[in-house]
């Protein structure tokens, strides 16, 4: 954002970070967002705090129109790696919500599939106190492959 767009540019250009120039865009774009929510709200954190727990969908649905790249998947990563209290809705966790008895797409995009989920998690989290991003967790958790904690690591590299 601060950067000139020579910058930018010079950025979509180089493979070795990404591949997909829209994505470097999107960073600029976001710092943009984030800027205009803040004078806003009075900063970026009290505007998530403002939020509404119990509308997440909601939220995602508030960044995927006003940010850049932040609908899907990747807007409830981004809320859960700033510490919103979200879920994140994975192969694995509609695979458990499914065997639940709850009746949605396999991969669950709809506004429709999008509110059955809501209204689940937060009757869970009424239910057990938990916050949702660990009911989400223990629906992933629960169905599919796990691996060993060896596997993972040879997996992510680490050695």
């Amino acid at each position: 954002m601060f950067q000139p767009d020579d910058f930018w540019h010079d950025l979509t250009a180089d493979q070795r970070i990404v591949r997909n120039p829209q994505k470097i865009k999107s960073v600029r774009d976001n710092a943009a967002f984030v800027e205009r929510v803040s004078k806003e709200y009075g900063g970026f954190g009290k505007f998530l705090a403002d939020w509404p727990a119990d509308d997440q969908v909601g939220l995602m649905a508030y960044l995927g129109k006003h940010g850049s790249r932040l609908g899907g998947n990747t807007g409830q990563y981004f809320l859960r790696w700033l510490g919103w209290d979200a879920f994140v809705i994975s192969g694995d966790m509609a695979a458990a919500l499914r065997d639940a008895g709850l009746d949605i797409a396999e991969s669950p995009t709809s506004k429709k599939d999008l509110d059955k989920i809501q209204n689940q998690i937060n009757q869970w989290a009424a239910q057990t106190g938990l916050p949702r991003r660990h009911i989400s967790r223990i629906l992933a958790m629960s169905i599919g492959d796990n691996h060993s904690p060896e596997a993972l690591r040879e997996y992510m590299g680490d050695d």
